[in-house]
């Protein structure tokens, strides 16, 4: 716990039935050593009493922009002084202002006006955690960069079953001692060779066969894993600015991601196959421009290498491979598949039917499976959360011998 000791931590406890529950994450924080400032929200103290916290925390409580303490700006003095906001429980209510920018109260005020990072930690009944305005409410903050620890699944208030319960205690703990740790993925003395972006296969000089993929997830990756001290080539499609650190290779087409992999990957510790490479290509392309006055053209089909599966043939001892599976339907099913097909040590597969998720967005929601079954399965966040948990995953697993 020695990211958490002598933190100063804003704790905000907005008005839910498991406020009851951040009585015992205040606990847990000052046991490690944090400074813990408790901000309640009035609907907080009709479940909790302000006493409790006061008697808890490193300080009273505060719950009005109008306390008359320490100068006339209390959230500007609590945000700007954090250096972290956890919010146990986050209610719909306080999700919606602060994803809106609305500064209603104490709480609001003063993640609005902070520059540390905030933990959310979601907790409401089902119906509400599903409703669409709160998706996008969650999908808008996991974007902006903060910190989700997801609900589970359990028993509600009234007794209904579902997901929407708040995380445990320890979860959210655990979470903010990894926010606050900037080494949390260690990486160094490993190399990583992560592919990103999607193939274009051209039919003419203009036309090209290509997908959707705009290598956020794999520029994701690539700068994670560099930030935790690995040493990072990136195979790109994609014209985004180069991750610091990281060397970048381009590519266009299946062909030349292909060689540029085959370049690499065998020296490396970690293959990271985040692109979304064309499984079929034109047999020929045209040297000119297709005119439509000349008909419709008929375009013959031919299959790519699949990078994935020459890679996995390749693997050698203590190499692991990283593969990708993008589904809209049966996604367990599809990447325990591609799992054994490829001979891969993960797949990362996600629902990019789902909102919010796969490509273009900001944010991701995946399940990581491995020899076995599923090793994770990791709610909305942003492409850079989600990296930095599916490499923490990878690195885990590795033998103290590779």
């Amino acid at each position: 716990m020695s990211s958490v000791s002598g933190k100063r931590i804003v704790l905000g406890v907005s008005g839910g039935i498991s406020a009851y529950k951040a009585i015992e994450v205040c606990r847990r924080l000052v046991d490690a050593g944090a400074h813990v400032v408790p901000i309640m929200t009035d609907s907080a103290q009709k479940f909790v009493g302000a006493n409790t916290f006061s008697a808890l925390a490193s300080e009273p409580v505060h719950a009005s922009l109008f306390d008359d303490w320490q100068g006339p700006i209390p959230h500007t003095r609590l945000g700007q002084e954090a250096d972290l906001i956890v919010v146990c429980p986050a209610t719909a209510r306080v999700i919606g202002s602060y994803a809106a920018g609305i500064s209603d109260d104490l709480l609001t005020n003063t993640l609005i006006a902070t520059r540390a990072p905030v933990v959310v930690c979601p907790a409401m009944h089902t119906e509400m955690w599903e409703h669409p305005a709160v998706e996008a409410n969650m999908a808008t903050l996991a974007a902006r960069g903060v910190h989700i620890v997801a609900p589970e699944e359990g028993r509600l208030a009234g007794g209904d079953i579902g997901k929407g319960r708040l995380a445990a205690p320890s979860t959210v703990v655990a979470s903010v001692q990894e926010v606050l740790d900037p080494h949390t993925v260690d990486m160094r003395g490993l190399s990583v060779m992560v592919t990103a972006g999607g193939t274009r296969e051209s039919l003419d000089p203009v036309r090209f066969i290509g997908n959707r993929s705009t290598g956020k997830q794999g520029y994701a990756f690539a700068e994670v894993a560099a930030r935790a001290g690995a040493d990072v080539e990136l195979i790109t499609t994609v014209d985004r600015p180069d991750p610091s650190g990281v060397r970048v290779t381009r590519v266009v087409t299946a062909a030349q991601m292909h060689e540029a992999c085959l370049a690499s990957a065998d020296s490396v510790d970690i293959v990271v196959m985040a692109a979304a490479v064309a499984d079929f290509r034109p047999t020929g392309a045209s040297e000119v421009k297709i005119k439509k006055g000349d008909g419709v053209p008929t375009i013959e089909l031919e299959r790519t290498v699949d990078i994935l599966a020459d890679l996995g043939s390749r693997k050698r001892r203590g190499q692991q491979l990283v593969g990708f599976a993008a589904e809209t339907n049966d996604l367990i099913a599809n990447g325990e598949r591609k799992l054994a097909k490829k001979n891969a040590d993960f797949i990362v597969a996600n629902d990019v039917s789902a909102p919010n998720t796969g490509f273009a967005h900001d944010t991701n929601a995946v399940t990581i499976l491995a020899p076995g079954g599923v090793r994770a399965s990791l709610a909305l966040a942003s492409k850079f959360e989600i990296a930095r948990a599916v490499l923490r995953t990878v690195v885990a697993a590795r033998t103290p011998s590779e």
